[in-house]
């Protein structure tokens, strides 16, 4: 492209220079040559008047004089009636210029005749010639430059922005932001940008959805395995019937949770939102986790108001409270506490362990991506926060030490305002 640019600005540079450099050759050229012969018959007219005034006056008429008078410069012949041609000067050799001029009163005629070599006139050509080369010559060299500097200015934003869609076709999506004074390849740089963005947008969104579901699959799944090993031990219908019927209950919270990681990956603001029986959430979850607590040596309870009815997503409401119950089992300590409560129309479910809580430095950060007090991946209370948000609620970090996280939920209407008293906690909760 480059070269295209140099070679074509060249080209219309060398035609404008032959057209007018031509045509300004010719005029000059002809009016160097009438500037000459009109030198020529001015220089013989000049001559004739000087030899008529003192062939009037009765002064005499002879080479030196009228060459001293008339400062000749040119080879002229004299010719007097009645007298032998007087000559000033030296012949021309060659090819010349001639001028005639012709005076005089009576008998006594004055021709005047002028010469001047053509090589004078080939002489001035010449320099003419040279000063117009010198100038195409320059404008040949500023066209060259100029054209490199074009060339230049379009062909390496060019070259960056197809290195830009190289990079983004490899898999790299970070915009690069820059700008080349431009506007058509401004905007070509723009719409490249804003791509780059929105392929980022997607990848970040597709291996949050890897690792979200990677995630939330991995306690359900564990537990399906441990119904199916139940059932493959087992010899006793009832106990069969028993595992097979809570494994279909797994395999339907598999389903849930597939289906809800994959609406929010769409949507976060899409929710399913229904009144259902959150003691039935809590006893489920209790029934699921107590094998597991009590393989660690630890135990795992409910307590606070029951028969409460909220609204949310089971499913969604059961994998918060699910990460929250690991949450506690892998960081935290002792006995750990579901406990319900009402506080105006909001239904609460805390789940309160008694282990040492969570580190100064992370309670304001606990719910963000990747962080972690131990060697975990970071992503559950994520997860469990975006799920409690997609569902209206909100998840939060009330006490640090030791730790206490509440599932904030709406109460169902018509359920009358409780005027319990809610379960103490500590008076200065961390909220995020």
């Amino acid at each position: 492209m480059r070269r295209r640019l140099i070679t074509s600005t060249l080209a219309v540079v060398l035609v404008v220079i032959a057209v007018f450099g031509v045509s300004l050759v010719i005029v000059e050229t002809r009016t160097i040559g009438a500037s000459a012969q009109e030198s020529v018959d001015t220089e013989a007219v000049r001559l004739v008047s000087i030899v008529d005034s003192r062939l009037v006056g009765g002064e005499p008429v002879n080479p030196d004089i009228l060459a001293r008078q008339s400062g000749a410069r040119r080879y002229a012949v004299i010719d007097i009636s009645g007298r032998p041609p007087i000559e000033i000067g030296s012949r021309p050799e060659g090819s010349v210029i001639r001028g005639e001029a012709r005076g005089g009163r009576g008998q006594r005629r004055v021709t005047v005749t002028v010469e001047e070599s053509r090589s004078t006139v080939t002489r001035e050509v010449g320099r003419t010639l040279l000063i117009i080369g010198g100038v195409a010559l320059l404008a040949v060299v500023a066209a060259i430059l100029l054209a490199v500097r074009q060339a230049n200015r379009l062909g390496s934003p060019l070259t960056d922005l197809a290195e830009t869609a190289e990079r983004l076709g490899s898999g790299d999506p970070r915009p690069r932001h820059r700008r080349y004074g431009v506007p058509e390849l401004d905007r070509v740089a723009d719409v490249l940008d804003a791509s780059a963005e929105r392929i980022a947008r997607m990848l970040t969104a597709e291996r949050r959805l890897a690792a979200d579901a990677s995630h939330q699959l991995r306690t359900p799944l564990t537990a399906l395995s441990m119904r199916l090993e139940e059932i493959s031990d087992t010899g006793d219908l009832d106990t069969v019937r028993e595992e097979a019927h809570a494994a279909l209950t797994q395999v339907e919270r598999l389903t849930d949770v597939v289906e809800r990681l994959l609406t929010n990956s769409r949507d976060p603001r899409t929710g399913s939102a229904i009144a259902f029986d959150l003691d039935e959430v809590v006893k489920q979850q209790i029934e699921e986790w107590r094998p597991a607590y009590r393989s660690a040596g630890r135990a795992l309870v409910a307590s606070g108001k029951t028969g409460i009815r909220a609204v949310g997503t089971p499913g969604a409401v059961a994998q918060v409270l699910a990460a929250l119950i690991e949450n506690s089992l892998m960081h935290g300590g002792g006995t750990v506490a579901l406990r319900t409560r009402v506080t105006g129309n909001q239904v609460v479910v805390e789940v309160a362990d008694e282990g040492q809580g969570v580190p100064p430095d992370l309670g304001a950060r606990i719910f963000e991506r990747t962080i972690s007090g131990r060697n975990s991946t970071g992503i559950g209370l994520a997860v469990a926060r975006d799920l409690a948000e997609a569902d209206g609620g909100r998840l939060e970090l009330l006490q640090q030490q030791p730790a206490v996280f509440a599932l904030f939920l709406s109460r169902e209407a018509g359920q009358g305002r409780d005027t319990a008293a809610p379960a103490p906690r500590e008076p200065a909760p961390t909220v995020r």
